[in-house]
């Protein structure tokens, strides 16, 4: 079961740099990416790891998110294609972002030839240009390993970096930057009310971040809170239990640093990691 994404261009994203929000300040995709986060939260590989089988539990049933580099359908969310390893979107820009790394680093690829169509269909759900061959391209693009690097580096720049980066910020550990992590892929980081920066914005009227002082477990449970309610603004997003029955289970369990054994369950399946 992959879930629908809610999601931003990167280039809405990049055009609200400067925005100022509540306490510490939002680091931006370009600033985590100008200054690698440091090992010991998230990004060491071990957690990294971990995060990356968490959101595959949730968006496509399965710890094995390398299984993921081919995905790609239509999951009708209104964000036309949804594919690869953190769902990149054919209407959200940040599937063309990552077909146009892919061009530069090997020019004449598979899917190098969608470029026009990909810039015409951003920010719709269209298939103009793409169909019929292009999900066939998509998985024969994915058998190449630097297809699979750039959906890698993509990821991190757009989306990992920039939440583990905001987690270390106010002072949350590896839990708390998973949680901003998770939603980030699912909400993105425009201006609307449920993104990733407005759901923490949320979070910070109940409770204060370590880095201003606060509790981080009462943080914490604000921000998932905040969360529950930026997905519950949308039908598709309706059941929560990638909160309730994951995230919320290792903050009952005192868990802040994510270390396995870690037993969860999405959509009422279970998953473990030993």
């Amino acid at each position: 079961m992959h879930t629908p994404h809610i999601r931003t261009s990167r280039r809405t994203l990049l055009a609200l740099i400067g925005a100022s929000v509540v306490a510490a300040p939002l680091l931006t995709t370009q600033l985590a990416t100008a200054t690698p986060v440091s090992a010991g939260g998230l990004d060491d590989p071990a957690k990294k790891e971990i995060a990356m089988k968490l959101v595959s539990s949730a968006e496509n049933s399965s710890l094995d998110w390398k299984a993921q580099y081919g995905y790609i359908e239509d999951i009708g969310d209104g964000r036309g294609y949804t594919a690869g390893i953190i769902g990149f979107c054919s209407g959200t820009g940040d599937m063309l972002d990552l077909v146009e790394l892919y061009t530069q680093r090997k020019p004449g690829n598979v899917l190098a030839k969608y470029l026009p169509a990909l810039r015409e269909v951003d920010g719709t759900d269209s298939h103009d240009g793409l169909d019929p061959d292009y999900p066939r391209d998509w998985e024969q693009a994915a058998e190449d390993s630097a297809f699979q690097q750039a959906q890698n580096d993509e990821r991190d720049r757009v989306y990992f970096n920039p939440a583990v980066a905001q987690g270390k910020a106010d002072g949350i550990g590896t839990l708390g930057q998973f949680a901003y992590y998770d939603a980030i892929v699912m909400h993105g980081d425009g201006d609307d009310a449920t993104s990733f920066r407005n759901i923490r914005k949320r979070a910070l009227v109940q409770a204060k971040p370590p880095a201003q002082g606060g509790d981080e477990v009462a943080y914490l449970n604000a921000f998932l809170d905040a969360r529950v309610w930026a997905m519950k603004q949308e039908e598709a997003h309706s059941d929560t239990s990638r909160v309730d029955t994951a995230q919320r289970v290792f903050l009952k369990n005192g868990n802040l640093d994510l270390d396995p054994p870690l037993d969860w369950k999405v959509y009422g399946d279970s998953f473990h990691i030993g």
